[in-house]
């Protein structure tokens, strides 16, 4: 059995299958996604588990070298965009209409939904290449 990191089996799988330059988005319980991209559905209940939690999981294991943000979390969700800039702090980003976004996550290779409910806790990250020490 796996001790630390992610344990959800189908979040590991993608998360190892990524390569550099694949884009994914990790977006509240509302984000629709297109068809045909695959779900890793995290959500339990409003707000478990948190987007903060889920970022926090994935950043540990992937090495991310841009993202994506809607424009409107800088005024709807302040908290938020900050916590995401200090999380990914020197790696460079995008803000994007929120409509605009929706239309990229078509482009993903797949999303992790998680239980958020606060407003526009959705971003697209840019896999980098991780070289170990």
């Amino acid at each position: 059995m796996k001790k630390t990191g992610i344990l959800n089996s189908q979040l590991s799988g993608y998360i190892a299958a990524l390569g550099h330059k694949d884009i994914f988005l990790i977006g509240d319980a509302g984000m629709p996604i297109p068809k045909g991209i695959p779900i890793v559905d995290l959500a339990v209940c409003g707000g478990v588990p948190t987007f903060e939690q889920v970022l926090n999981a994935v950043l540990e294991e992937t090495e991310v070298e841009f993202y994506y943000l809607a424009e409107e979390i800088v005024e709807k969700n302040p908290i938020l965009h900050q916590y995401i800039g200090e999380k990914l702090k020197g790696v460079d980003s995008k803000m994007m209409p929120h409509t605009e976004f929706k239309t990229f996550t078509k482009e993903v290779k797949f999303a992790i939904r998680t239980g958020e409910f606060t407003p526009y806790p959705n971003i697209i990250l840019t896999a980098g290449v991780a070289f170990p020490a």
